[in-house]
C-alpha cells in the first residue's frame, strides 16, 4: 500500500441547534465564543469526533478517550508499551515506523510519545543508591500530515443558559429540590472549519489513500452515534464537506487560495441567521482543481 501522493484540501460546513458544540471549562462550560462574538469549535474537539469515527469503523486508534475505548489499557503510556513491546522505545525510529503502522490516528495527526521509560535508567550516583534508581524519560515525536483548523461559525451566535434543579441526592444526604445547576446551548449557528493532507508528512507515516478515504468518510458522519445531554440527537448536523484533491504533491493551489473559493454568507437582509436556509453558498472556480462536494448523511 502506497504512500499519498495528491495533496488534499478539504471545508467542512456543519450546523448546530440547541446544543453546546464545545463547551469552554474555563467559562462555567458554556459554548466557546470568541471576543466578536463568533462561536468557536477547537481543533482539539473535532479531531475527538474524527478519531471515535474511526475507530467505529474498524480502524486501530491510539488516543481513545475513558469513556470510548475497545481494549483495557488505563493510559497512553500502558497501551504503547504492551502494544508495541517487541520494539521498545530505545530504537526512536523504529518504535515511530511501528506506531505509524499500527494507529491510524499517529499516522494522520502525529504523535507525541512522552512519557517515563521503566527499560531506561540513569547513571546511578550516591543518592541514587540511596533511593533507588531513577526512571528515565522518553520522548518521541511524530508529526502528522493532516492539520484540522478550528472551526468558527459564520456569523456571531446567541447563547442561551438556563437554570436546573437537582431533586434526588447522590450522596444520601436530603438535598431541597431547589439545589441549583446551569445549562447552556447554542441557539442556531452555521460552522466552518478547513483543513489538509500534505504528501510530504504522508510519506514519513505511511499515510496513505485508503487513509485519506477514511478520513473523509470521518468527516461526512462526524456527529454520528455523538449524542449526549448537551449535544442531543439531531442537533448538530455535518451540512456539507468539500474535497480538493491535487493532481500532484505541491498543491496546484496553496492551501488559503483553495479554502477562499467557498464564499458562505447570510443572505442580504438577514440579521439574526436562524436556519441554513438563511445562508448562501457560493464555490469560485480554479484551473484545473475542482472539488468533491458532498452532502452530509
Amino acid at each position: 500500500m502506497g504512500t499519498l501522493n495528491n495533496k488534499i484540501d478539504f471545508a467542512v460546513v456543519l450546523s448546530v441547534k440547541n446544543a453546546n458544540p464545545n463547551g469552554d471549562p474555563l467559562n462555567g462550560n458554556r459554548p466557546r465564543v470568541n471576543y466578536d462574538g463568533y462561536g468557536e469549535i477547537s481543533d482539539v474537539c473535532i479531531k475527538r469526533k474524527i478519531r471515535n469515527r474511526l475507530m467505529e469503523n474498524g480502524n486501530l486508534v491510539f488516543v481513545q478517550s475513558d469513556d470510548n475505548k475497545i481494549d483495557d489499557y488505563k493510559s497512553l503510556r500502558e497501551r504503547a508499551e504492551k502494544e508495541l513491546k517487541d520494539v521498545g522505545f530505545k530504537d526512536e525510529k523504529r518504535f515511530a515506523e511501528a506506531a505509524c503502522q499500527k494507529w491510524i490516528d499517529v499516522r494522520s495527526f502525529g504523535q507525541v510519545f512522552a512519557f517515563s521509560d521503566k527499560s531506561k535508567k540513569n547513571k546511578k550516583t550516591e543518592t541514587d543508591e540511596e533511593q533507588g534508581e531513577k526512571e528515565g524519560s522518553v520522548s518521541i515525536g511524530i508529526r502528522g500530515p493532516v492539520s484540522i483548523h478550528p472551526a468558527f461559525s459564520i456569523a456571531p451566535i446567541s447563547t442561551t443558559s438556563i437554570q436546573i434543579t437537582k431533586s434526588v441526592s447522590g450522596e444520601g444526604e436530603k438535598k431541597a429540590s431547589d439545589t441549583m445547576g446551569m445549562k447552556h446551548r447554542v441557539d442556531y449557528g452555521l460552522y466552518r472549519f478547513n483543513g489538509s493532507i500534505n504528501p510530504q508528512l504522508a510519506s514519513k507515516t505511511g499515510f496513505s489513500d485508503e487513509d485519506a478515504e477514511a478520513v473523509k468518510q470521518a468527516l461526512i458522519h462526524l456527529f454520528d452515534n455523538d449524542a449526549s445531554s448537551a449535544r442531543p440527537e439531531g442537533s448538530m448536523e455535518v451540512v456539507r464537506v468539500y474535497w480538493w484533491k491535487h493532481n500532484c504533491r505541491n498543491g496546484q493551489y496553496s492551501s488559503a487560495k483553495v479554502h477562499r473559493t467557498l464564499s458562505i454568507v447570510p443572505k442580504p437582509g438577514t440579521i439574526d441567521p436562524k436556519d441554513i436556509s438563511d445562508y448562501e453558498f457560493s464555490l469560485s472556480d480554479l484551473d484545473g482543481l475542482k472539488p468533491e462536494v458532498i452532502d452530509g448523511e
